[in-house]
């Protein structure tokens, strides 16, 4: 199928989440991943033991140069950390707007519990970014930050969902991973209307990596012309095979499998 996904994000030494995780999902689903990295990080499956920025002037030449010469049918972003470099990043993006779709994955916070977006940054996040976005996909604990409204239930988060959107996100996916249950409810909530995603609970401390997985998987989907909600089920089919069958590396929050694929939407 193909599709061309420009992923604007850090990277993850340990291979669990950031671009590398970003390029396999893409690779997996059968699309072409191309990068645009923010960060370096020196990680593992414990936690982030160091983070080095990488200039907003290179960040934006990686972009325009991806652009310009092998262009995009969608954008993925990740950790951009800072509120230069959400301002760098939404200066290349917004000739975009309105011609290729871009998923926005508000990164906040690494498995282990290191900050991955300071807290002046967030400002940046609600005026620069979301009004960018067509498809933003917050946790539970993301999208507490970016509203300042609790997402502890369903009704919670079709509030969150509308706060978003009136940020400018045209459609926003509510994660439901951190909320307590052995069913698991995303919600999709669009200009249409909402559609409700469930599954099983998996327990197990392979998650790491599941946020970028998700949203690069979505924006595979979206690349390869596949409605919104195809895509987001085809990517959550993906990350939870991913889950199921995690290699068990590390002696923290180990990776996914990204290695597997699943049927298209056609």
């Amino acid at each position: 199928m193909k599709g061309r996904v420009l992923i604007i994000a850090g990277s993850d030494s340990g291979g669990g989440a950031g671009i590398q995780a970003d390029i396999k999902a893409v690779t997996a689903l059968d699309g072409y991943a191309m990068t645009a990295i923010t960060a370096l990080t020196a990680q593992d499956t414990r936690g982030v033991h160091g983070v080095l920025p990488v200039p907003t002037d290179f960040i934006r030449q990686q972009i325009r140069l991806v652009l310009d010469d092998l262009g995009a049918d969608a954008v993925k972003t990740g950790m951009l950390a800072t509120a230069e470099v959400i301002e760098a990043v939404a200066a290349e993006l917004a000739p975009l707007a309105g011609r290729v779709p871009v998923v926005v994955d508000p990164v906040m916070v690494a498995k282990g519990g290191h900050r991955l977006l300071v807290e002046n940054a967030i400002q940046a996040v609600l005026t620069r970014l979301l009004p960018l976005a067509d498809l933003l996909t917050p946790n539970a604990p993301e999208a507490e930050a970016l509203t300042g409204l609790p997402v502890r239930s369903p009704e919670e988060m079709r509030a969150a969902a509308a706060r978003l959107r009136s940020f400018g996100a045209k459609a926003v996916l509510m994660k439901g991973g951190h909320l307590d249950g052995p069913v698991v409810t995303d919600l999709l909530v669009t200009a249409a209307g909402e559609t409700c995603f469930t599954g099983e609970r998996v327990d197990t401390p392979h998650t790491h990596g599941t946020g970028c997985t998700l949203a690069s998987a979505i924006a595979c989907g979206l690349a390869q012309g596949l409605a919104p909600t195809d895509a987001v089920a085809r990517a959550r089919r993906y990350v939870e095979i991913a889950i199921r069958t995690a290699p068990g590396y590390g002696h923290g929050h180990g990776p996914l499998n990204h290695s597997h694929t699943v049927t298209p939407f056609r």
